[in-house]
């Protein structure tokens, strides 16, 4: 596996290594030991998928709170996706910006999301299913999130909006949460 690290601290993106012939490729998607070599800390404790059947839909900009907040390691594996990450860490020389990587069923590298921050993606095509490795369970109580559309952090989605659930529409301007 290759880590590429970007301008936030502690969000990757990894590249695994494909062991092709021909027959297809084969790979490994994830290695604990692997993450450690990199000084990543990471346990799967949940596995999660979602379909997304609409192009231009949103999901996001998601996070959970200590003490269950979440780092999250994401694969897009059937269509294509903007996928985006979000810097929510109080404290943090980055909070506020945010970084994107386009994801792919024909390309099977992934986005490493550390907690704290926010994370969603828009599809660009329709029929999307993306897989989310999870370092902690899912807990109702703890979630969070803020408006895809807050013009504190101006992202910037490649496709006019076409579908988003009312808990998205209705999450809080950062402003408003100050």
């Amino acid at each position: 596996m290759k880590f590429i690290k970007t301008k936030l601290e502690g969000l990757y993106i990894i590249e695994p290594e494909l062991k092709i012939d021909g027959r297809g490729y084969f790979t490994t998607i994830f290695g604990e030991d692997e993450l450690k070599k990199e000084g990543i800390n990471f346990k799967i404790v949940q596995v999660n998928r979602s379909l997304t059947i609409k192009k231009g839909s949103v999901r996001g900009m998601h996070l959970q709170k200590e003490p269950m907040a979440q780092a999250k390691i994401v694969q897009c594996i059937k269509g294509r996706l903007y996928d985006v990450a979000l810097d929510l860490r109080p404290g943090s020389k980055t909070y506020g910006r945010w970084e994107a990587v386009e994801l792919k069923e024909d390309d099977p590298r992934m986005f490493l999301i550390p907690k704290g921050f926010a994370h969603g993606f828009q599809t660009l095509t329709k029929n999307c299913e993306m897989q989310y490795f999870m370092s902690e369970f899912y807990s109702p109580k703890d979630e969070a999130g803020v408006r895809w559309d807050d013009p504190a952090f101006n992202i910037k989605w490649p496709l006019k909006i076409s579908n988003l659930s009312e808990k998205d529409k209705n999450w809080p301007l950062v402003k408003a949460i100050k």
